[in-house]
């Protein structure tokens, strides 16, 4: 725990992660305020919405929390890849009757290339900055740590974690291939992450000397315990989040873990062009092919694959839901913010 606090002042050693379209500022509110840290998700936002939301969750918490950003390669158009893909998923829209996209277009930008945020992060200082798929400019972190940020990202291997370190920030975040949402992996063109949570987080400390929080398949007090008898300072959690109240996931995505039979996640990378773990349903079983033909970068394919959603819930048909969640989903427990960090806290100083 000391370690932790080394990162951030806070009670508990649990990080509730920031997940884009799930995390909301009552939710990351409601977990800070309970003692652990909340996060909120900025990866699709502009400047502007983000300061918004960090707003929000200031008037209803004046404890630390998190904030994410997105630092992945700025996307390459390819218009004749982009036009292959949507003739490849074209027959899916004409079967839910909509016309598909006619051309794809990043639907957000790296926050490398949004100098207005780093602006706006250095005006309103929250406490903690996540990075995910990558780092910014040496000098963006540099007045970041200036401005008095805690800085933390990402690894999935420990060449990332190396990376990580040298730059200078605060902590790692080893998530391992059991983690739902996307895979931070810096490299998009490399293979989808091997490493498991519990061997991630000894192999980054073998070689890193900074703080380490794990990542992935963790869903109870018992997860938490097993993590730190690793090495790690604490854990990051998501899935096992997304049925408290606070939470924005749908009636649909709490219908899927609440009913647990049958739930199966795996990763894929054809919703948006990068590995992500989610429940299995017709992206996993039909789309994600050995036919299939090369996928539009990242975010660019992300378009699409959020267009094929949309005409699908606007049918009334749901194979394409893309609901993201990790390994251990079916663990997941319905309970307000506040009283799962309680819950966890208690499980993990249970001498049981």
């Amino acid at each position: 725990m000391a370690q932790f606090k080394q990162i951030v002042d806070v009670w508990y050693p649990i990080i509730q992660a920031p997940m884009v379209g799930v995390s909301t500022p009552a939710l990351a509110a409601a977990v800070s305020n309970a003692g652990a840290l909340g996060s909120i998700g900025l990866g699709a936002s502009n400047a502007g919405q983000a300061r918004a939301l960090i707003q929000q969750t200031r008037e209803m918490t004046d404890r630390p929390f998190n904030v994410n950003l997105f630092c992945h390669q700025p996307a390459v158009a390819d218009p004749a890849r982009e036009v292959q893909w949507l003739d490849y998923l074209g027959h899916y829209f004409t079967e839910l009757g909509v016309l598909a996209p006619q051309q794809l277009e990043s639907p957000y930008p790296s926050f490398s290339e949004q100098p207005e945020m780093l602006a706006m992060l250095l005006e309103e200082k929250p406490a903690v900055v996540s990075l995910h798929f990558g780092l910014p400019s040496g000098d963006w972190i540099e007045q970041m740590k200036a401005a008095g940020i805690r800085l933390i990202a990402t690894a999935t291997n420990v060449d990332e974690a190396v990376a990580i370190e040298r730059a200078g920030l605060h902590a790692i975040i080893a998530q391992g291939r059991e983690a739902g949402g996307h895979s931070g992996i810096f490299d998009p063109a490399s293979d989808d992450p091997e490493l498991g949570t519990g061997p991630l987080v000894q192999l980054i400390l073998e070689r890193c000397k900074l703080p380490v929080i794990a990542a992935g398949g963790i869903m109870d007090g018992r997860g938490i315990r097993a993590a730190q008898d690793l090495g790690a300072c604490g854990v990051q959690m998501g899935t096992a989040f997304i049925l408290c109240p606070e939470s924005a996931a749908d009636d649909r995505y709490r219908r899927l873990l609440i009913r647990r039979e049958g739930l199966e996640t795996r990763i894929t990378h054809v919703i948006s062009g990068r590995p992500a773990r989610g429940i299995v349903d017709r992206w996993w079983r039909d789309v994600d092919s050995p036919d299939q033909p090369p996928c539009p970068a990242y975010p660019i394919a992300y378009s699409a694959g959020k267009a094929l959603k949309r005409a699908g819930a606007d049918s009334g048909q749901f194979g394409f839901d893309a609901y993201w969640a990790g390994q251990g989903a079916a663990l997941a427990r319905e309970m307000p913010a506040g009283e799962l960090v309680r819950q966890l806290v208690e499980e993990l100083y249970s001498p049981d």
